[in-house]
């Protein structure tokens, strides 16, 4: 988040240093408010591409193995271009290396599954898979009975670990 404040900083900056170029470069036919101006457009541009990038940087620094389970796009009225085309604000990724298998019961899977949302710290849980059952339930202390559920259309985790 720091660095990303550094970097709409950096492109006001260079917007602002464009347009008093070109204001220098014209001999001064362009009028002088054109430089915050240009300040804010680049800023703007910066802060827009940075939103639109964030989950295909964060998918790429995913440890390899790691598959999309779902993602979530949206609108914001602070962000109004966000409705016309949506930004991705979150996701749900599955690692497929922390894969356990029970050698006493193998038709039961343990893997990690981790959502990320933008601005906030990843949240990882472990989930337990019944491949023959097609059910699946957050990891839970010993002695206490899971909440079994099935795979919702956007979050395939038993067709995922079981399949896959």
């Amino acid at each position: 988040m720091f660095l990303e404040l550094i970097a709409v900083f950096v492109a006001g900056f260079v917007g602002a240093g464009v347009m008093l170029g070109a204001a220098k470069l014209s001999g001064g036919r362009l009028p002088r408010w054109l430089v915050p101006v240009g300040a804010g457009a680049a800023m703007l541009i910066a802060t827009v591409s940075l939103e639109y990038s964030w989950f295909e940087r964060t998918r790429a620094s995913l440890p390899k193995g790691t598959v999309i389970l779902h993602s979530e796009a949206g609108g914001a009225p602070w962000r109004p271009w966000s409705y016309v085309i949506p930004v991705t604000n979150r996701f749900w990724a599955l690692n497929t290396s922390t894969r356990l298998t029970n050698a006493a019961a193998p038709e039961r899977v343990l893997a990690q599954v981790v959502q990320q949302a933008r601005w906030a710290k990843p949240e990882g849980r472990v989930v337990m898979v019944d491949c023959t059952a097609r059910v699946w339930a957050e990891a839970v202390p010993e002695g206490t009975d899971p909440t079994w559920r099935q795979d919702g259309p956007g979050l395939p985790i038993v067709a995922t670990l079981c399949e896959g």
